[in-house]
């Protein structure tokens, strides 16, 4: 029984005491005056009654009334009703405050509780005053309150004859049951009744209608959403105007948590002082009125649900998970049947008769049916994982929340997760988890209705019929009675309020109220306690957990057989077959993934534990070891499936013998994972084994004799399951647990229900046996985690690192660590363990601290006493000591045992001159995220993980090894990079495939599209990795650009050595500038500079290293060269005539080659020529990126550069850099114009201001530059009138919008331009290969182009067709950016091309998505290529690759057609530099040779200053600002074009890729530092030709390149067949572009193949016949992708016959031939060879007639007279005039002429060889055979057709007496002239042949004389 009404209050309004406009509430009586004793008087009432703040109003409100809820500091909850009501005024309390109050009132929300009916006022100046009756409980009857309250102020409005105090006495006195479903009248002695109904169950939540009008307001997801918030403890906040709705909707929310109890602040209705409660930490729900909605708007991680406008707003950073699914959608889809039963029927033709709609309060129950339900499935199975700790005197239950994650397949599930760790959830299984208390619906519904709940789970019907028979037992719990009698209670007449009140609310008399309330009390004591016994029962535990999730993934389809491996490879190891086990264990350690496995072994091993074979010998003991370890390396730090726990007893029983008296137990070798440091997992084992134990006690003896206690985790059935700890208990989830087998809980059941019953003694008795039980478990917990935690190796400091919770916080950072573990690690953390472990490596006072935070928690929360506790303190660090001792024996006697066979280490191959900085350390190179390594999808084998070391040298970091699986044979891995192409090192914690040991690792990422990941061997200690980070950092950025491989080599620079003093510059650059002038000169008289005859070494020693003699091999002498000593010395008087042949030979010969040369410093020289080469730059003082020679028109004076050169950035003007053949348009380049330069010259007005200032001037000078710029070229010197670009248009380069005014380009009429065409365009379109449109290149390209047809196929802009014929003489490309708002004057002939542009940062951003897309660090989720092209794409590499070439065909449409282009962006170093280079690649055809781009490289890359260290990165000042591959993206724009025209370059694509990866290896000095000014500082630009006596390193890229080009073609593209002077236009659609293979190939046999030396392995051994006379062994062999180099192991046809050539040649004796040589003379003849009869149709390759995108792919067929043959593009004759004369060459008749000079089989050689008609012996028939001349051999064979290589027959040359003509024989072809007939007479008998042709017979009859001549 409990009372009503604990208080009554008055409440009224007082001023407020520092005189504000509010007021603040006042008690004007409470009764009782004394606090009850077991309830005191709650504190802040006066706050609460009126939320908003107590304010004087000026109308007569009518009375409101709401319910507070306030939580008291046990955690009761009072029920506070209060109603309100105004009364005027008295005069004597107006003062100013009124008056504020007054005012303030009337600007005041509507917010206000009393915002009702429209209230009338009263007298004009009266003010009202709220007063309110508070009613104070601890139980929730809502409307007796609201009628008890209403019921007094009717009294006192109505003046009814009634006493007050008499009412309030009654009220106060009122005594109800609290629960059992029993019903009360009770009446207040004012002729009133009221029935009181209480709750069956007092567990249930009562609701009435408020979840009901909770889902109505905000809707089902926003309630879920809110739902899930409050479980995962986030803070949700209600407003609204009504605090009747506030309390309502959070009594809702409340209603839907059960069965758990929200534990966080609960304040439906919050008054306004106190909104600072809203920034608590802690989670919360809050009810606030919507007038102080703005106050909630600043809360950063606060749901606010606004119940009025029914919204839930959710803050960006708070993330709510939702409920796991199918759980989800289901319980979304029954609360909208619920909601809405219409929906279901509103698609039918014919809807039943309307269903009736349950009523709110039926429906309430239902929506909380619905919830009940989800609650059953998610905790389903929960008593299963119980842990029974104590029994006596109060049962202690723990939660092993791991495995009931595992069990439900839910570890991954966030919301889960969270509701388990929760408070609520702790509350739940501290009050549920007992097992002998009354049961209520939950209890009812989680133990035997799960089954049903799965039944039902697809039958929405079936499910609504459940959810509405929970529904009726939820109403029936609220309403026991439904036929009630009416209350019968008085209330107010209607607009009472406005009446005059008669008087103010009455003062009561308090002795009569006390005396009623005395009376009542002492009645109270006499009668005996209506106590009614509380119904207990044993909780039911309902069946075992099922998966909510069918789970999948973790068992493999064919699990048996898995099975079956492990099984097989225990027996064997324990029969002692060690080589079968050996076979077995990669399939079994692969196995071990699985979960199924993992279980396996863990029975297996405990069967052989069972049977005492736990001692092993050394062999057995590192097999059972490893498959533990690989067991327990995918264990969580949850260990979830009880693996862990399985393994424990096992690995303190197998051990092995080192010695008498010395024993290895296999803990010591399982120690790195990272679920011994988990402290939940020692928890939960720990109650675990306190259950077994607990249980065994209470079980009689014969019960229990199976009982075997030594498996604590919770496998299978569970832990709180029938809990027998035998094997047994291995089995799966869901087996029948054994029938007569009781669990702990039943145990504990039954031994609660007999306490009472237990005499005193017993009682104590049994509470000291479970306490010394719980104590000797943790002694022994403390033994066992003592074992797991203590390293073999004490001073090992790695464990501390790894090992979370064993000392430092720094552990949390761990990527295996989850949030959970290592929050419950920090809060037991105690002051001293900070980081002094790790400095002083205290692993033993790390590990006692350890054990000693596990024991306390354990030990308190099982009820040990402190005296116990005290004595585990004292007695743990004994134990640690103990085990130290023993293990120093067992390390000590474990080093001597013999050590593993590792692989000796394969040392790499170095460069002459690359030395071993730090020597191998032993590493495995682990797989990352690329496949094919890994024998991933793609199949192949794995190679890797590969084990061996890394060795890091003065060039490159090089990893060497051979594969781990022993399955795949012994290939040596390797992977290596440039020491400078390092871009990112991280250290990763990773696991040892073999051991599966945690080892420190490295992840280096190179620019060169390179990965290592590694991880150290446990051989390699910390501080060597450390040392070996150090060493790669300080190579990677040395001090000083003199410490870079390239410039230490052979040089006797020291690498720290710092820069010289600026004073030795000075001299230098005089010299210089003297020389520069000279030299320049001379270079230009002299037209190329000459070579070196050189003659190349057989290919026999190819691979070898060269011999001594031999000068100019690429063989690298370390002899130092005086020249490189000092910088000044560069400049020695010897070596000025270098100058000539070097730096400014690159600019100086290419100018000469465009006719842009003339020296000249006066004008003197006549003005002939437009533009001249100017000195002015020759001591760098204008610019110091610029080269010191440049070409400036020939009018411009040089003092005039200087001014111009200040408009620029960097002072980089323009200047000329290319000059077309053709149309003598010039392209110019420059760096960005500051803001004065010609963009402040257009935006000016014209009219200058009269003080000109230097600025005006400087960009009058840039004006007249430009100017001088367009005249000088011919056709614009005198042209005048508007040019206009017309028809690019800005979609091709972003959006851009010009400004009305301005002359930017436009599109003009797109008809009108194409209908002015002169000519088709020259140069050709790239090919796109396969892309099926064959036909759309048609000749008139430009039609289409101008816009008329769709937009442009290619991406390309329009080419020359859509320019007017008038057009602007210069056009000058910048930065959209920076020529904003310009407005040109209408007579300048020049026009600005605004383009948008991407900056450096954004090439360097874009390529570290890249590398990352190309060399992942890890695994993709989803392997495949769509993830790759996603990363791809999101790089938006190959968008930027686009704009380039999108840009720089423009330019060349605009140079093709005559007018000048200025390209003028950035600081003009990088994207000016890019577009300049592609410009000229594309409109030049000699930029496509090798001799070509080297000099475009030189001239436009390096001359021109692009800062190749600064953007490499080079030295330690570059370190921060990172890799950004400028060059490497011109590169790959070559690359895209050399695809689209393969027969336009020279150059291979592997030349590209080689300068790809030696512009960031610095193994050459080409390309250092950042412009030739610093070159020639560091004395680099002169040496390299300096002095030739004694052999050196190659120090130019280029030299290398030539030098390597003498002896293999690997640079030359055999398809190269160029036309005269073509332009090309590539395709620059995203679509069009291909990724560059060197981005993601790779060569694990030897390495990167760009350094040639180290690529060539040893060659292929030569076919030799076997020493027993039988035929030649089989030369077959595999090709592994991405293991072999594909071109070496299938080299192009080409190639491999040139080598073969060289092979004969050197096997004849004779020198062989250059391979270059050879391929010229292949190529003439193959020229030559159809002109004298013109028989063949005229097809050679030069035809311009064949369609462009065949012919770019370069084979084409065609119909000769015999048959259809094949032609290959093998021409390259750049002198041949026009296209019409060269295709007078006729074809070849048969593609064996190709082949006529070489060809080889594996042993033969082919002289000459072709298809003959041979007549058969007697009375057979002529047949076409194909014969083979073999001058070696002496021999003509045939064979039934080409591709034979059967030989059918052999005429010995030898016994050839003659060879004459023939005549036509019976039944000879019918079509052949008779004079191709010829017959060969031999000593045996005459062959008859024929010929298919005259002149091929006469060839034959040639090649056989010669034959028999040479004999």
């Amino acid at each position: 029984m409990a009372r009503l009404a604990d208080y009554f209050v008055l409440v009224a309004f007082g001023p407020h005491p520092r005189g504000s406009g509010e007021g603040q509430g006042q008690i004007l009586q409470r009764f009782p005056e004394k606090d009850w004793e077991d309830n005191p008087f709650p504190q802040g009432i006066e706050l609460f009654c009126q939320p908003s703040g107590w304010q004087l109003c000026p109308e007569r409100n009518p009375p409101t009334f709401f319910v507070a809820v306030l939580t008291d500091i046990n955690s009761e909850r009072h029920y506070c009703a209060c109603l309100t009501f105004w009364e005027p005024v008295e005069p004597t309390q107006e003062g100013p405050c009124a008056q504020d109050g007054a005012e303030r009132d009337e600007e005041a929300d509507e917010g206000g509780p009393g915002a009702l009916p429209a209230p009338t006022p009263g007298p004009p100046g009266q003010l009202f005053a709220p007063k309110t009756l508070v009613l104070v409980s601890r139980l929730d009857h809502v409307e007796v309150f609201r009628n008890s309250l209403g019921l007094i102020y009717t009294i006192h409005v109505e003046g009814l004859n009634v006493g007050l105090e008499n009412v309030v006495g009654n009220l106060l006195t009122c005594v109800i049951p609290l629960a059992g479903g029993s019903q009360r009248t009770i009446s207040l002695g004012a002729g009133d009744r009221q029935v009181i109904q209480t709750p069956l169950s007092d567990s249930l939540p009562i609701s009435r209608c408020s979840v009901a009008l909770l889902f109505r307001q905000l809707g089902i997801t926003n309630v879920l959403s809110l739902f899930c918030a409050a479980l995962t403890e986030h803070k949700v906040l209600f407003l609204s105007r009504s605090y009747q709705r506030l309390s309502d909707a959070c009594r809702g929310l409340l209603a839907l948590l059960f069965p758990l109890r929200y534990s966080f602040t609960y304040v439906p209705i919050l008054p306004a002082q106190l909104l600072e409660v809203l920034s608590t930490p802690t989670p919360f729900i809050i009810g606030v009125n919507a007038a102080f909605q703005a106050e909630a708007q600043e809360l950063l991680d606060v749901i606010v649900a606004d119940l009025d406008g029914g919204t839930v707003t959710v803050p960006e950073c708070v993330h709510i998970p939702p409920l796991p699914e199918p759980l989800q959608s289901q319980t979304h889809s029954i609360l909208s049947m619920v909601l809405d039963p219409e929906l279901e029927l509103a698609d039918l033709a014919f809807p039943p008769p309307t269903t009736s709609i349950s009523s709110l309060k039926m429906q309430d129950k239902e929506l909380r049916a619905v919830f009940l339900r989800l609650f059953a499935q998610l905790l389903q199975g929960y008593r299963w994982c119980l842990h029974t700790v104590r029994i006596h005197p109060e049962p202690v239950i723990r939660f092993h929340k791991a495995a009931f994650l595992g069990q439900r397949g839910l570890v991954e599930d966030d919301f889960l997760m969270k509701v388990l760790e929760g408070m609520a959830f702790a509350g739940f299984v501290s009050e549920r988890g007992v097992p002998y208390r009354p049961t209520d619906l939950f209890d009812e519904l989680v133990a035997h209705e799960v089954v049903r709940m799965r039944a039902d789970e697809n039958h929405p019907q079936r499910v609504l019929r459940h959810v509405k028979e929970l529904a009726e037992q939820l109403y029936k719990n609220e309403n026991p009675y439904p036929a009630v009698a009416m209350h019968k209670v008085q209330r107010p007449g209607e607009a009472s309020h406005l009446r005059r009140a008669p008087r103010p609310f009455p003062r009561l008399d308090e002795g009569m109220v006390q005396w009623i309330v005395d009376q009542a009390a002492a009645k109270m004591q006499g009668a005996p306690p209506a106590v009614k016994a509380e119904k207990r029962t044993t909780v039911p535990s309902g069946p075992p957990m099922t998966a909510i999730v069918e789970r999948s993934g973790g068992l493999h389809g064919n699990s048996a057989r898995r099975l079956e491996v492990v099984r097989n490879c225990i027996s064997y190891v324990f029969e002692g077959k060690m080589l079968e086990a050996k076979k077995l264990l990669p399939a079994v350690l692969r196995a071990l993934k699985g979960r199924a496995a993992r279980r396996c072994l863990a029975q297996e091993l405990h069967l052989h534990v069972q049977q005492s074979r736990a001692v092993l010998d050394h062999q057995q003991f590192d097999f059972v070891v490893r498959m533990m370890n690989c067991c327990l390396q995918d264990c969580t730090s949850l260990d979830e499936h009880g693996i862990a726990a399985a393994l424990l007893p096992l690995v303190t029983a197998f051990c092995r013998k080192l010695s008498p008296g010395v024993t290895q137990f296999a803990y010591s070798c399982v120690q790195e994972h990272v679920v011994w440091s988990t402290p939940q997992f020692w928890e939960a084992m720990f109650y675990g084994d306190v259950q077994t134990h607990i249980r065994a006690l209470y079980l009689e003896a014969a019960e229990d004799q199976d009982s075997f206690s030594v498996c604590g985790g919770s496998l299978g059935c569970g832990v709180g399951g029938p809990g027998s700890r035998s094997p047994v208990a291995l089995r799966q989830a869901g087996e029948a647990p054994v029938q007569d087998e009781r669990s702990a809980l039943d145990v504990a059941s039954e031994q609660r229900r007999l306490w009472p019953t237990l005499s005193r003694e017993k009682q104590q008795e049994l509470v000291q046996k479970e306490e010394s039980t719980v104590f000797s478990q943790a002694i022994h917990y403390a033994n066992r985690m003592s074992y797991l935690l203590l390293p073999l190796d004490s001073s090992k400091s790695r464990l501390l690192r790894e090992r979370p919770g064993l000392g430092e916080l720094e552990s949390a950072s761990n990527s295996l660590v989850t949030n959970s573990m290592a929050g419950s690690v920090a809060e037991s953390y105690d002051t001293e363990s900070g980081f002094e472990d790790a400095e002083t490596c205290d692993v033993a006072g790390a590990v006692v601290r350890f054990i000693n935070r596990f024991v306390d928690k354990v030990c308190t929360e099982s009820g040990v006493t402190s005296d116990h506790l005290k004595g585990l303190h004292v007695m743990v660090p004994d134990i640690v000591q103990m085990h130290i001792e023993t293990l120093e024996a067992v390390h000590r006697e474990s080093k001597r045992l013999p050590p593993i066979q590792k692989p000796k280490l394969l040392r790499p191959r170095l460069l002459p001159g690359e030395e071993c900085v730090l020597d191998g350390l032993r590493v495995y190179l682990l797989p990352d995220g690329r496949e094919e390594g890994a024998g991933g999808p793609g199949g192949g084998p794995a190679l890797l993980p590969a084990e061996g070391a890394v060795f890091l040298t003065t060039y490159r970091v090089i990893f060497t090894g051979m594969p781990t699986d022993p399955l795949v044979g012994e290939q040596v891995v390797v992977r290596s990079f440039p020491v400078a192409a390092l871009t990112k090192e991280k250290r990763i914690s990773v696991q040892t495939p073999v051991d599966q040991l945690l080892q420190d690792g490295l992840q280096l990422r190179s620019c060169t599209f390179q990965l290592l990941k590694m991880a150290f061997d446990e051989e390699v200690g910390s501080d060597s990795a450390e040392l070996f980070r150090k060493q790669l950092h300080k190579l990677r950025y040395p001090p000083d650009i003199r410490g870079t491989f390239a410039l230490t080599l052979g040089s006797a620079h020291t690498p720290g050595r710092p820069p010289r003093a600026t004073k030795d510059k000075g001299p230098s650059f005089r010299t210089l500038s003297r020389n520069l002038v000279k030299n320049a000169k001379k270079t230009i008289e002299r037209q190329y500079v000459t070579r070196k005859k050189y003659s190349p070494p057989s290919w026999e020693h190819r691979g070898q290293p060269p011999p001594e003699d031999q000068e100019d091999e690429i063989s690298v002498s370390e002899e130092l060269e005086p020249s490189t000593l000092t910088p000044s010395s560069a400049l020695k008087p010897s070596d000025r005539m270098t100058m000539s042949s070097l730096v400014e030979r690159a600019c100086c010969r290419d100018y000469q080659r465009l006719g842009l040369g003339t020296l000249s410093s006066s004008l003197s020289r006549a003005k002939s020529e437009p533009f001249r080469i100017s000195p002015v730059n020759r001591m760098y003082a204008i610019c110091r990126s610029y080269p010191g020679l440049l070409i400036v028109p020939q009018s411009v004076q040089d003092n005039a550069l200087q001014r111009v050169s200040r408009c620029y950035r960097q002072n980089r003007f323009p200047v000329v850099c290319w000059r077309s053949g053709r149309s003598k348009a010039v392209l110019l380049r420059s760096g960005g114009l500051h803001g004065k330069g010609v963009v402040g010259l257009f935006k000016a007005q014209n009219a200058p201001s009269p003080g000109q200032s230097q600025a005006d001037s400087s960009s009058l000078e840039q004006e007249k530059y430009l100017q001088a710029v367009v005249s000088s070229m011919p056709r614009y010197a005198d042209a005048s009138g508007r040019n206009t670009l017309s028809g690019f248009s800005s979609a091709h380069m972003g959006s851009h919008v010009p400004s009305p005014r301005a002359r930017v380009t436009t599109l003009s009429n797109p008809m009108a331009a194409s209908a002015s065409r002169r000519t088709a365009p020259r140069g050709k379109w790239g090919s796109v290969r396969a892309s099926g449109r064959s036909g759309g290149l048609s000749t008139d390209v430009g039609s289409r182009l101008a816009g008329v047809g769709p937009p442009q196929a290619n991406g390309a802009p329009a080419d020359p067709g859509f320019l007017r014929p008038q057009r602007a003489a210069l056009y000058i490309i910048g930065d959209k950016a920076q020529l904003k708002g310009v407005r040109p004057d209408p007579l300048q002939q020049w026009e600005l091309v605004p383009i948008e542009v991407f900056e450096a940062r954004q090439v360097k951003a874009s390529f570290k998505k890249l590398l990352k897309a190309c060399v992942p660090g890890c695994p993709a989720t989803e392997p495949g290529p769509a993830s790759f092209l996603r990363s791809l794409e999101d790089s938006e590499w190959l968008i930027q690759i686009h704009k380039l070439l999108q840009v720089s065909v423009l330019v060349v449409e605009l140079l093709d057609s005559g007018s000048s282009v200025l390209v003028s962006l950035e600081d003009g170093w990088d994207i000016t530099t890019q577009v300049v280079s592609l410009v000229q690649l594309l409109s030049d055809p000699f930029y496509r040779t090798l001799e070509g781009f080297r000099l475009l490289v030189e001239k436009e890359w390096l001359s021109f200053g692009h800062r190749f260290s600064h953007r490499g990165a080079h030295t330690l000042a570059g370190q921060s600002s990172g890799f950004t591959p400028v060059f490497l993206q011109f590169l790959d724009c070559v690359h895209q074009i050399h695809l689209q025209f393969p027969m336009e370059f020279e150059f291979s694509p592997f030349y590209l890729k080689f300068l790809g990866y030696h512009h960031v290896s610095r193994r050459f000095r080409t390309f250092l530092l950042d412009s030739d000014y610093e070159r020639i500082e560091l004395g680099l630009l002169y040496e390299e030709k300096g002095d030739r006596r004694a052999p050196q390193a190659c120090r130019s890229v280029w030299e290398y390149v030539e030098r390597l080009s003498k002896r293999t073609p690997v640079f030359y593209n055999y398809m190269y067949a160029p036309e005269d002077a073509e332009v090309l236009r590539p395709y620059s659609n995203v679509s069009n572009l291909k990724v560059w293979d060197f981005y993601t190939e790779e060569t694990l046999a030897e390495g990167p193949p760009y350094d040639w030396e180290l690529a060539q392995g040893p060659p292929e051994p030569p076919e030799e016949e076997r020493p027993d006379g039988g035929a030649p062994q089989s030369r077959r062999r595999v090709v592994w992708p991405c293991y072999d180099s594909q071109p070496r192991a299938q080299p192009d046809a080409i190639s491999r016959l040139l080598e073969e050539m060289q092979r004969l040649e050197t096997e004849l004796g004779r020198p062989p031939e250059r391979w270059k040589d050879a391929w010229d003379r292949v190529k003439a003849a193959q020229r030559l060879e159809g002109r004298p009869d013109g028989r063949g149709t005229p097809g050679s390759l030069l035809v311009s007639s064949v369609p462009h995108h065949r012919r770019s792919l370069g084979v084409y067929l065609q119909e000769g007279p015999v048959g259809s043959t094949l032609s290959l593009s093998l021409d390259s004759d750049q002198s041949s005039g026009s296209s019409v004369s060269s295709s007078r060459q006729a074809a070849r008749r048969s593609t064996s002429t190709l082949y006529s000079q070489f060809q080889t089989a594996e042993s033969e050689n082919r002289s000459y060889e072709g298809t003959l008609y041979k007549k058969g012996a007697f009375m057979k028939p002529w047949k076409a055979r194909w014969f083979v001349l073999d001058k070696t051999k002496h021999q003509l064979r045939y064979y039934d057709h080409r591709a034979d290589t059967e030989c059918k027959g052999v005429i010995d040359l030898a016994e050839v007496e003659a060879v004459a003509p023939g005549t036509p024989a019976m039944g000879a072809p019918k079509t052949v002239d008779e004079k191709a007939f010829f017959d060969v007479k031999t000593t045996r008998r005459v062959y008859n042949f024929c010929a298919q042709d005259v002149p091929s017979a006469q060839q034959w009859v040639d090649q056989i004389q010669s034959c028999l001549s040479d004999a």
